[in-house]
């Protein structure tokens, strides 16, 4: 029983960084297995996936340093645009750190914009918890 919590929460993780990798259906097939405690599976989902989001963020802090080499992959005027739009919807946007695609991005300019860790991780944790609890109330026939 110990397995799922972990691959859930590699899962978890791996889903949050710049990997295109799913944990929704890890968790899903968890909790329609009725052999883990709901409480527990949200718990280790989030914490993954959170964690994973760290490391976005901690790679974003570092990643301006590498910006005036020829293999960088964002230009100038890119990261002056991301900047803009960053500072001006700001620490909010983080709220939709949860979505598939744009979310994982958003936590690594959030690290090279220097978003407060505490504020990134209080914002990230309830926007990723949320996604979580609310994929377990419609699994479970909770929202019907």
């Amino acid at each position: 029983m110990t397995a799922g919590y972990i691959g859930l929460f590699f899962a978890a993780f791996g889903a949050a960084t710049l990997l295109p990798l799913q944990s929704e259906a890890v968790l899903v097939g968890l909790l329609v297995s009725d052999r883990y405690w709901l409480w527990g599976l949200l718990a280790v989902a989030t914490l993954g996936n959170v964690l994973g989001s760290l490391v976005n963020w901690w790679l974003g802090r570092g990643l301006e340093r590498f910006q005036g080499r020829r293999w960088f992959p964002v230009s100038p005027k890119h990261m002056d645009r991301a900047r803009v739009h960053y500072q001006r919807y700001g620490h909010w946007s983080l709220l939709l750190s949860w979505l598939p695609i744009i979310g994982d991005p958003l936590t690594l300019i959030a690290g090279v914009m220097r978003e407060p860790l505490g504020r990134f991780l209080l914002i990230v944790t309830l926007a990723k918890g949320a996604r979580y609890a609310v994929l377990a109330m419609l699994t479970l026939g909770w929202l019907d």
